[in-house]
């Protein structure tokens, strides 16, 4: 099979003919139909992610067609069209058995501890536990967008902000995640304010229906503008991006008794970020982070996907073949780069 290969850290990745993934015996291989290329891609290929060794495939925003099954797999069989998050859990131990499988210990990630979907096939573990089935009407390209950042943005505004009618929202990274709050944020009837050092990237919010805010220097001065924009503080903020400045504004951009949710990775030099805490405490703030969404939360996202309230086609910026996936991916690196998600056809 073709497949993008990571071989060295922080160098361009090649396109490579590799042998196929074996099955595993409680999973599936999937001929994959599309795939988004993502930031978090961008930070394993940089060496940023700890569980990442070399070399390796990226990719795990991902959708596509059971070709083979486990022999210990009960719910899949090849034909399936399905997509999965990108934390695989276990589904047995004590945390899965709790309802939690985004942060399973044991948890598996295509990209990640498992060669991704940069390829014509990929294997996914625990499929009993981890697959989700696509509405015939969805399409392999848009489906591909809800494993990581809608999913994700989803997750993040209605199990950890609590997002009501009228509340007040702060996006801090109008990238393909940031985009996704912005959807998801108004579709739940909040008033949304992203900010973006990126002119495209604020146009894209707004077209989705946020006030979009430029950056003005320091964390404080930025903040200063969104307290204004939302008169008086959000009551949720996300920094979708993951940097000290970027989760140090979404911080201070709260008002009283207000939550933050930190959705942008914070790896490398940047895992111990210094945040305001005496503003925490002194406004009594809450602080979370979201590692995704479990395959069993995904029933009320594709209801609202269904029932036309979200629609993830307005989050695909373009889409590419496997042969330019590498500058894709390189590409999001680069400040002020494309808008929106950019996803691979293999």
């Amino acid at each position: 099979m073709r497949a993008v290969v990571v071989r060295e850290f922080g160098q361009s990745p090649s396109v490579e003919t590799l042998p196929e993934p074996t099955c595993p015996s409680d999973g599936v291989v999937l001929r994959v139909e599309a795939t988004g290329v993502c930031r978090s891609d961008w930070h394993a290929w940089a060496g940023h992610d700890p569980d990442v060794t070399l070399p390796f495939v990226p990719g795990h925003e991902l959708a596509g067609t059971v070709v083979q099954a486990g022999p210990y797999v009960r719910h899949w069989s090849p034909g399936s069209r399905v997509t999965t998050p990108f934390a695989c859990a276990c589904g047995t131990c004590p945390v899965c058995a709790a309802g939690q499988h985004q942060v399973c210990p044991y948890q598996r990630q295509p990209g990640s501890t498992d060669d991704g979907s940069f390829a014509e096939l990929v294997a996914v573990h625990h499929a009993d536990t981890n697959l989700v089935a696509l509405p015939s009407e969805l399409s392999s390209v848009v489906a591909a967008s809800l494993g990581c950042r809608l999913a994700t943005a989803y997750r993040a505004l209605h199990t950890h902000g609590r997002v009501r009618p009228y509340d007040e929202v702060v996006v801090v990274g109008a990238g393909g995640a940031g985009l996704s709050a912005v959807m998801v944020a108004q579709a739940a009837g909040a008033h949304v304010v992203a900010v973006d050092p990126s002119p495209g990237a604020r146009e894209a919010a707004a077209v989705l229906g946020a006030d979009a805010v430029e950056p003005a220097g320091t964390p404080e001065e930025t903040a200063a503008l969104l307290t204004k924009a939302t008169n008086g503080g959000a009551h949720i903020s996300l920094d979708t991006l993951g940097s000290p400045s970027t989760a140090a504004t979404s911080v201070l951009s709260l008002r009283r008794r207000g939550r933050h949710v930190q959705v942008g990775l914070l790896l490398a030099d940047d895992a111990w970020t210094a945040l305001p805490m005496a503003w925490v405490i002194a406004w009594e703030l809450e602080l979370y982070g979201c590692h995704g969404m479990s395959a069993r939360d995904y029933p009320a996202l594709l209801t609202a996907v269904a029932a036309g309230s979200l629609d993830p086609s307005r989050l695909v910026h373009r889409t590419t073949t496997l042969d330019d996936a590498p500058a894709a991916l390189l590409a999001l690196g680069t400040p002020g780069h494309e808008p929106g998600i950019v996803v691979v056809t293999p």
